[in-house]
């Protein structure tokens, strides 16, 4: 378990994955990302974010995608980008991660 700083402000904000209520989310649970596994656990569905509006700006949005993505990449497991803030949001400005994006049979692709 991480120990808080004292000047936690100036410190890049920490994600947990909290794999029971399949979502990575941050040390307050208030900012998470939700996800739904697929194909016996080789893709994961990243379904909806959310951030509470106090937080809203600061970035905790990209910050769960990255762990979210580097979770998918480090267990080879593919992304579907079903949430609208991935897919139109995150995935245009970081497209770096894009070679994890799901690519089978019946693949999900956003409705743009």
């Amino acid at each position: 378990m991480a120990t808080p700083a004292a000047s936690s402000a100036a410190e890049a904000p920490k994600f947990v994955w909290n794999e029971a209520k399949r979502r990575f989310e941050s040390e307050d649970q208030k900012a998470y990302i939700e996800y739904v596994l697929r194909e016996n656990g080789k893709v994961m569905d990243l379904v909806h974010t959310f951030v509470p509006s106090s937080k809203r700006g600061l970035g905790l949005a990209s910050h769960l995608c990255v762990a979210a993505f580097n979770h998918a990449k480090s267990n080879s497991i593919s992304v579907i980008p079903t949430c609208s803030y991935v897919s139109d949001t995150f995935l245009p400005r970081n497209p770096s991660w894009n070679s994890v994006l799901y690519s089978g049979p019946g693949e999900m692709k956003s409705s743009i």
